[in-house]
């Protein structure tokens, strides 16, 4: 009998890949799509649809629903479900829908799984346990636990997490049908690591994921940026090597990350106009000078690249903003 890797139980023997599993494999662009509000803090699905629409006829091949980047850690699972429930309604034969349904209770994130496979997401985004972190062992048999529903990306980012899912680890997974692959915010080295053994990767960093898709082996990128540039995104993850347009937008990565993501992308879309300029604490906008800066920053990558609403680009005032807990406290 094969003896356990370190830190973790045996290794099981690997099924071969379900065809929606394969079918995923395949996708190099995938957008971690912002979630809107209405004045009333509720889920704005005209605001979403709107920027859905935009996302499909720029080349996006999947969307993240109730990501990081979604805040669905702010939402209530009824909205989250909701929420990937009505975009596979109205845009399911369009593009895929993956719905994070992860999260640090292994009980909980099985239920919202199943649930989100019920609701019709394609695949699931699951993460290891943060905050209350387990051991290599207990990382496995968490994610399996999600897995057993249905196609799965596994989101490895310790600067949220505190807890690096090392290589030894994920390769004791890897075998699943339902494995897809790896979301991976490591780095470049850790992508070539992965890729060498034949697990897909799409990386989680928008600044790198050039360089990591065209020369250390990613499938892809899941995206911020895409919000904001989708078919440059897609150009730069379905055509050849493109330097001088990675060099074109790491200004807008770094503008984009300066601050914790989501705020940097929800205070440019609500200047594009997509979105009311609500947010749900604890996030809030950037700063005026900085909120100037963005504006100049996609004018001079070209408006025609970026989604915008009835009025249009403009730098909104402090005072335009408001901030609300969720749909319940109006």
């Amino acid at each position: 009998r094969r003896p356990p890797m370190s830190g973790g139980p045996p290794q099981k023997q690997a099924k071969m890949a379900t065809a929606k599993t394969l079918e995923m494999r395949k996708l190099r662009l995938m957008t971690a799509i912002k979630t809107p509000y209405t004045t009333d803090g509720n889920l704005d699905l005209p605001a979403f649809d709107a920027h859905v629409e935009h996302q499909i006829a720029n080349g996006v091949e999947a969307l993240i629903i109730g990501g990081t980047t979604g805040e669905g850690h702010l939402m209530s699972w009824e909205e989250h479900l909701l929420l990937i429930a009505h975009v596979k309604a109205k845009f399911g034969s369009k593009i895929a829908i993956v719905g994070n349904t992860g999260g640090l209770c292994t009980g909980e994130a099985a239920v919202a799984t199943r649930k989100g496979f019920a609701a019709g997401m394609d695949c699931s985004l699951l993460i290891n346990p943060y905050y209350g972190k387990t051991s290599a062992r207990g990382i496995v048999m968490h994610l399996e636990n999600g897995l057993k529903y249905g196609p799965a990306i596994i989101y490895n980012v310790p600067g949220r997490t505190g807890q690096d899912i090392k290589p030894e680890v994920m390769m004791q997974i890897a075998g699943h049908e339902h494995f897809v692959g790896v979301k991976e915010c490591v780095g470049h080295e850790r992508i070539a690591e992965l890729s060498g053994k034949g697990i897909a990767c799409w990386s989680g960093n928008d600044e790198q994921c050039h360089d990591d898709r065209h020369k250390y082996g990613a499938v892809g990128v899941i995206s911020v940026t895409s919000n904001i540039v989708p078919a440059l995104m897609r150009k730069l993850m379905h055509e050849a090597p493109n330097d001088a347009l990675d060099a074109q937008l790491q200004p807008l990565y770094t503008w984009l990350f300066t601050e914790p993501n989501p705020i940097g992308v929800n205070t440019l879309l609500m200047q594009l106009g997509m979105c009311e300029p609500v947010f749900r604490l604890p996030y809030t906008h950037t700063s005026k000078e900085s909120r100037e800066e963005s504006v100049k920053l996609v004018t001079k990558i070209g408006l025609e690249h970026c989604p915008t609403g009835a009025k249009g680009l403009r730098v909104l005032e402090d005072s335009d903003f408001k901030h609300v807990l969720n749909g319940d406290d109006a």
